[in-house]
């Protein structure tokens, strides 16, 4: 069935990858032009998704290349490489002749060989309109010594996909799963390759024992003895006409060799059933391998199908799993040795010592999930989800004592805001996560900022580059009369940015925002100001906004302009 399925998709694909694989050829052209490598200075790289993220074999650096961006009419694909200096904190953009083309969803693995190289396999291409996809099966190297792209032409490898996992193991890049998607259909593999980074030749394993159903976006990790563990990942299937049903698995193998891990050596499926705690279903969730054996997942989505809608959860959590003890564990945070006291209101500060104490005991306790709200520009209300581990005092506060920690009252620790398919990288024992996206309704947000935790100590995230949610860009389908020319779109979205930028600030109508006062209350700016913002947030939300919404956007937008002001 799987076969029959794969031609059918195939013969539907190739008119569609027909047409991409010229769109494809005139970015390759444009990327011809490039003579010598330039390397130069720069903020950091726009808003993006699925690229990948890879700290350098032998230096301080992190290597982010490729990802995505859609800004709700058009999808821009990138295949720019940046280098990320850990010691400065500063980016630089590395132009180098002949680069892969466009791409996201790719798989990235790093090798020590020869100065460094970075291997790239696969991804998908999309069309502007997001509509059309061209799935890659070509095999790329960095040369990071030298600063060259190779393309390396190998016969055997997988067929195109994307959301495909791949680990360097011993001197082989190992690939598992991904899947292909057309306009009409799509296919998930659970086929797995070898590729010998000595000889340059693909295998396709055949491994004994039941494996791991067809699936994308799953963990995969290498063990020190030379095995691969495979977890959790996402699949759908057409269960009829036009109705896909979505799977997120939860199920844990190991793919083991008895040999060497030569192309000869048999591998075998077994099942895992690991202890401890294990992350809860979600799909797009971010993989790297840590210190001490774990490797670790972060953040993820899970999606809750209502009658007309459906509405993710997303998480900014990390998990990690005990590779020698096969055991599961959420990460969870210290907060840093010098600021354990917490401040209070409403109670007397006695025996603080023994409390902080409690504290770090309770640390133990499951799971609280927390609902926080943003309001982006343009008056959205992002509803975002967080799980972090409660103590019995967080349990016992006082709604009253939860509204004033929200009004940012009460000092919390900083953390990434929950997000999907980010970009994670370890160097040196420290984490570090770089953009992603979540999304309220319809509306996408797409983020670029980047977040450090030290996975030793486990004390507290580190801002290192912060998103400005006032640079987020998002135009529905009638708000552009005019069709930007599919070249224009697929380079980058950076200049769209800029203009949109202007005009949300233009925004609002002719009446000007009302400034707050010296010395003025919130309250008394909400009830000064409290229909300028009405009429404000229903030219933003249309007529048929429910009233009671209308004001809730209404007085997140005063108190955002409010606490901005202050």
């Amino acid at each position: 069935t799987a076969a029959k399925m794969e031609r059918k998709v195939s013969r539907r694909a190739k008119k569609e990858e027909e047409d991409l694989e010229a769109l494809i050829a005139e970015f390759q052209s444009l990327d011809a032009k490039k003579t010598q490598v330039i390397e130069s200075s720069c903020p950091p790289p726009s808003p993006r998704l699925n690229g990948s993220l890879s700290a350098h074999p032998e230096k301080d650096e992190l290597i982010l290349f490729g990802g995505e961006y859609f800004n709700g009419q058009k999808t821009y694909l990138y295949n720019d490489l940046y280098i990320y200096n850990i010691r400065k904190n500063s980016w630089s953009k590395v132009e180098i002749p002949n680069p892969p083309p466009r791409r996201c969803a790719h798989q990235a693995a790093v090798v020590p060989t020869a100065g460094g190289q970075l291997w790239v396999f696969g991804g998908e291409f999309a069309s502007p309109n997001g509509e059309q996809f061209y799935h890659y099966k070509d095999l790329w190297v960095l040369h990071l010594a030298t600063k060259t792209w190779e393309q390396i032409k190998a016969s055997g490898g997988p067929s195109g996909r994307s959301g495909h996992r791949m680990v360097a193991c011993k001197r082989q890049l190992i690939i598992f799963g991904g899947f292909h998607e057309s306009a009409r259909d799509y296919i998930y593999y659970n086929d797995v390759y070898a590729f010998n980074l000595d000889f340059f030749t693909w295998s396709k394993l055949a491994p004994s024992g039941i494996g791991p159903a067809p699936r994308s976006g799953c963990q995969m990790a290498t063990t020190p003895e030379g095995s691969i563990i495979i977890y959790g990942g996402y699949s759908k299937q057409r269960i009829k006409k036009d109705v896909d049903k979505g799977t997120l698995h939860t199920d844990m193998f190991l793919l083991k060799t008895e040999g060497a891990g030569k192309e000869e050596d048999k591998w075998a499926w077994s099942r895992l059933n690991p202890s401890g705690v294990k992350p809860t279903p979600r799909s797009g969730f971010s993989v790297a391998i840590g210190p001490n054996n774990r490797s670790l997942l972060f953040g993820g989505v899970h999606d809750e199908e209502e009658e007309e809608s459906i509405e993710g959860d997303f998480f900014n959590d990390i998990y990690f799993y005990d590779i020698g003890k096969n055991r599961w564990f959420p990460g969870q945070l210290k907060g840093p040795k010098s600021e354990k006291r917490k401040r209070r209101r409403g109670r007397q500060a006695e025996a603080e010592t023994a409390e902080d104490e409690e504290l770090e005991k309770q640390h133990l306790q499951g799971p609280v999930e927390i609902v926080k709200e943003v309001v982006a520009e343009d008056g959205t209300v992002m509803t975002v989800k967080q799980v972090i581990s409660g103590s019995a005092e967080e349990k016992e506060r006082s709604e009253s004592e939860e509204e004033e920690e929200e009004d940012g009252a009460l000092g919390q620790q900083v953390e990434p805001c929950p997000r999907s398919n980010a970009m994670l990288a370890v160097k040196h024992g420290v984490l570090y996560v770089y953009g992603g996206m979540f999304e309220v309704g319809d509306r996408q947000f797409t983020l670029s900022d980047l977040y450090s935790i030290d996975l030793h100590k486990m004390e507290e995230w580190k801002v290192l580059a912060e998103m400005d949610p006032k640079a987020q860009e998002w135009l529905e389908e009638s708000e552009s009369d005019e069709e930007e020319d599919d070249t224009e779109g697929a380079e980058g979205g950076e200049e769209e940015e800029e203009s949109s930028e202007e005009e949300s600030e233009d925004e609002g109508g002719e009446e000007q925002h009302p400034s707050v006062q010296p010395d003025e209350k919130h309250a008394d700016y909400l009830s000064r100001t409290e229909q300028y913002w009405i009429k404000l947030a229903r030219s933003n939300m249309g007529p048929d906004a429910k009233e009671k919404k209308v004001v809730k956007v209404a007085h997140a937008m005063a108190k955002t302009f409010y606490e901005d002001s202050v």
